[in-house]
């Protein structure tokens, strides 16, 4: 398994790796120049400076290479420079050559190499790599110039310079490359420790990140293998990503198990309003059919079938319309319209049952319409049920009151009735599914329950807001809508 941890941590350890090689080149190769042209520059320095002097004392004290303080002074300048000082006439052949601690006079003839030679004589200058015709055992820096004095002819007067011979200057390759040697050695010493620390923090870092990562794949497997308290622990107090994902992952937990425990409860509900209404159908065909009820009673029995078959068909039927609502989250179709007609013509159409009650209307709207934006079949049912449920649930001869205030940019919609006080522990749950405020479900045998909670999805398909309360025998139900 390709896991993010090995990922992680593999382009991490990459591209520290890549980082430090290429660091790394660029120190050596420089380091390397540097130290290379250093020396070389030195060696140079030093052999005109041998050049100089040497000229200097031939020009002055007629003195030559066999005299013994300039052989020290010679030795001295090699033991410093920590090289070799070759002097050779004007043929290239060897003539002295000193390391500081021993002079040498004479070699047997032997000579610088043309190349050596030929540099020398073209430039004037010398610096590369050579054992001088095996002078060394191996091949050695050498920086060489010519030593020049300046004469005059006694016949024209004109000054020229005229070459005494060469000084070359050479030094092993250990000696120049020691230093570089030591940069190197701290470096490669350095980057093993950088590295072997950047690989360590990397690992642990990958692990942080992945370990968390997979706790949360395990909780949602075991939530997906139906553990529904199945939650993400120990991440409460991190304030980063995977803090946010554990909180987003318990959120999403917390709401579905909800929906379960809704639809649960949603089952049992239907369940139990389908059941009653077939039960008495059933109990009542089967009297019919053997007789158990008398042919006196046969017609009111066929009148209770007939009302509980209505009860089943209105049950059916809002099941359909909240199916349908729950199915739209948003109002995709949304106009103007007059709220205030809407209410009155409402009103108008629950007139017999306001009347069978002897119900007092007392309406409190504006002079002028109070346009608003929504679906106006969808408000229509909103407005239809609130006054429906307002109107059932009203004491006999008591006033059902009506009023609609514009203010803040909304319609504030309120419909009044009096009669018992609802408890406040229903008034959590008067929007749910099936909820009647009697627990046997026998006073309000024409409802299903799902009035005020079909209410409460169409405003929340319109994004409005619905609430409730209930003291001293007045319940007061409001709903906003946005003003057109």
């Amino acid at each position: 398994m390709n896991s993010f941890y090995k990922r992680q941590f593999v382009m991490m350890a990459g591209v520290i790796m890549i980082s430090f090689a290429l660091l790394g080149t660029a120190f050596i190769t420089l380091s390397y120049q540097y130290t290379i042209r250093e020396k070389r520059e030195s060696m140079s320095r030093n052999a005109d400076y041998i050049a100089a002097f040497t000229a200097n004392m031939r020009a002055n004290s007629r003195l030559d290479i066999r005299n013994e303080l300039y052989q020290a002074y010679i030795a001295s300048l090699a033991q410093i420079s920590d090289a070799v000082v070759v002097l050779s006439d004007t043929e290239g052949q060897v003539l002295l050559t000193t390391d500081g601690s021993t002079v040498n006079m004479g070699h047997s003839g032997l000579y610088l190499p043309q190349t050596v030679l030929g540099a020398l004589e073209s430039s004037g200058g010398f610096t590369g790599l050579t054992d001088l015709s095996g002078l060394f055992p191996e091949e050695r820096y050498v920086a060489g110039t010519l030593i020049t004095i300046a004469a005059r002819d006694l016949i024209t007067g004109q000054t020229s310079a005229q070459v005494l011979g060469t000084v070359c200057v050479a030094a092993e390759a250990s000696s120049i490359t020691e230093l570089w040697s030591a940069f190197t050695s701290i470096y490669f010493f350095t980057a093993v420790v950088v590295l072997c620390l950047a690989f360590i923090t990397s690992s642990v870092t990958s692990l942080q990140q992945t370990k968390p990562l997979k706790e949360i794949a395990d909780m949602a497997r075991k939530f997906g293998h139906g553990e529904f308290d199945a939650r993400v622990t120990g991440y409460d107090k991190r304030r980063d990503e995977v803090g946010e994902l554990a909180e987003a992952f318990n959120a999403m937990a917390d709401s579905i198990s909800k929906g379960e425990e809704r639809r649960s409860e949603f089952v049992a509900n239907i369940s139990h309003e389908l059941k009653t209404p077939m039960t008495t159908i059933a109990g009542f065909t089967d009297g019919i059919l053997d007789g158990t009820i008398a042919p006196d009673r046969e017609r009111a029995a066929l009148q209770t079938i007939s009302s509980e078959t209505r009860r089943l068909s209105r049950l059916v039927r809002r099941m359909l319309d909240l199916s349908r609502l729950q199915s739209a989250e948003t109002v995709t179709c949304q106009e103007q319209f007059d709220i205030s007609e809407v209410m009155l013509r409402v009103l108008v159409s629950l007139e017999t049952k306001i009347n069978s009650r002897r119900l007092d209307v007392d309406t409190q709207l504006p002079d002028g319409p109070v346009l608003v934006w929504g679906d106006p079949d969808s408000i229509t049912q909103v407005c239809y049920n609130l006054l429906d449920n307002a109107i059932k649930f009203s004491q006999e001869g008591g006033v059902l009151g009506l009023s609609i205030a514009a203010k803040g940019g909304k319609a504030h919609v309120t419909v009044r009735n009096v009669g018992d006080t609802i408890p406040p522990e229903e008034l959590a749950m008067i929007f749910d599914r099936f909820h009647k405020s009697d627990k046997s479900r026998s006073v309000d045998r024409e409802g299903v329950g799902l009035g005020l909670y079909i209410v409460k999805t169409i405003l929340n398909n319109h994004k409005e807001n619905i609430t409730v309360t209930s003291e001293n025998g007045v319940t007061e139900f409001t709903f906003t809508l946005t003003l057109a």
